[in-house]
């Protein structure tokens, strides 16, 4: 099968941060072959920890590495949205039958008696059996299947930063996955890079800022005072940052969508279900849409009619998460003593008491693997 892979980027570089592969997204890059270049590029974090935002304590940290490789098959990865890139991008150029073109825009498309036309932003066009639209949350496909969107503003604003890790105190930044709660806003830090970075997600409730775009230049300043009443370790991870890769971006939420396809074109990832950052299964799931769909168009003689039995698989499992992320998106914010004790309450006695229970509530994602369904 022929395949082009028309990006808008003139080139793969350092955009974006930290990304999390778990083991239902390592499952399937491993079966295509790119799990030592995962292993390469990846860092493993120890364990995933949930900590107070304004006092450090933490509430429990339940261990990943070995732990959820032997739970789950596969192993649990940070990474560099860029590296990530890099590794799948250096995989289709060495494939003969993906045309990797990058610097245009898809414009307009138009569906024809078995094939559809692209007209691209240089001038040009392309034309194939079948058009997926994987282009993200602003998915140019999405709107000229179904219209635009109407997303609704969550009322949280999102903050990034990679700081290099030679540049903080050893041992401030665990080797975890951490989540920090706080009153109306909460903070995410991992390895990335091999450890080379931190990466570092802050999400506070705000309404003065409503643009949705990651790629929107940070205050630093700014971003202290949303932190302000935070502890000390977040201070000084932020104190080290550069403002050069300080960004934000307002958070808005949609519902799953009823179809993805038409005829010859359908959607993947973001373009056809969006979520909030808050279960970081984002790339996952798009990296698991596209083993399903792959695996269905290979069975099908015509692209038609492989789409339904590829939403049929993946929407309802997408949508699940969609909904899973909304949730923690309140679960995270807890500032009240009684709202704190009612939410971590029994996370911190499940944690002593019976620590598999915390790990319970994740088997219906990590436990999933795609590639041998």
């Amino acid at each position: 099968m022929k395949v082009a892979v028309v990006d808008r980027t003139s080139e793969l570089g350092e955009v974006g941060a930290g990304l999390q592969i778990a083991a239902n997204g390592t499952h399937v890059l491993e079966r295509l072959g790119l799990g030592a270049e995962l292993e390469s590029i990846g860092f493993r974090p120890e364990a995933a920890t949930l900590r107070l935002g304004q006092s450090g304590r933490t509430i429990f940290s339940n261990p990943l590495g070995e732990a959820a490789r032997a739970r789950y098959g596969a192993w649990y990865y940070h990474v560099h949205r860029a590296d990530l890139h890099r590794i799948l991008a250096e995989a289709a150029s060495a494939n003969s039958n993906i045309d990797l073109q990058l610097g245009k825009a898809l414009t307009e498309f138009v569906e024809n008696a078995g094939s559809v036309s692209a007209g691209l932003s240089d001038g040009t066009s392309i034309s194939g059996a079948a058009l997926v639209g994987a282009d993200g949350i602003h998915s140019s496909v999405r709107e000229g299947l179904f219209g635009k969107d109407a997303p609704r503003f969550t009322g949280n604003v999102a903050w990034r930063l990679l700081v290099p890790t030679a540049s903080l105190p050893a041992g401030l930044i665990p080797p975890h996955a951490t989540v920090w709660t706080g009153p109306k806003g909460h903070a995410v830090t991992y390895y990335v890079r091999g450890g080379e970075l931190v990466n570092f997600v802050g999400v506070v409730e705000r309404k003065d800022w409503q643009v949705e775009g990651w790629l929107e230049s940070g205050d630093i300043s700014e971003l202290k005072r949303d932190f302000a009443l935070w502890c000390s370790t977040v201070h000084q991870l932020i104190d080290a940052a550069d403002e050069a890769t300080c960004f934000k971006w307002a958070l808005f939420d949609r519902d799953p969508l009823p179809s993805w396809s038409k005829g010859r074109v359908t959607l993947l990832g973001d373009a056809c279900h969006p979520m909030l950052p808050f279960m970081a299964q984002g790339a996952c799931m798009a990296i698991e849409d596209a083993w399903v769909l792959a695996t269905e168009l290979g069975k099908a003689d015509d692209p038609a009619q492989a789409f339904p039995a590829y939403e049929a698989q993946r929407k309802k499992r997408t949508a699940r998460v969609q909904m899973a992320a909304r949730a923690n998106a309140k679960r995270f914010h807890k500032g009240a003593p009684a709202g704190q004790i009612a939410t971590y309450g029994p996370m911190w006695l499940a944690a002593r008491v019976k620590p598999d229970l915390l790990n319970k509530p994740f088997d219906w994602i990590y436990g999933a693997n795609v590639a041998d369904a």
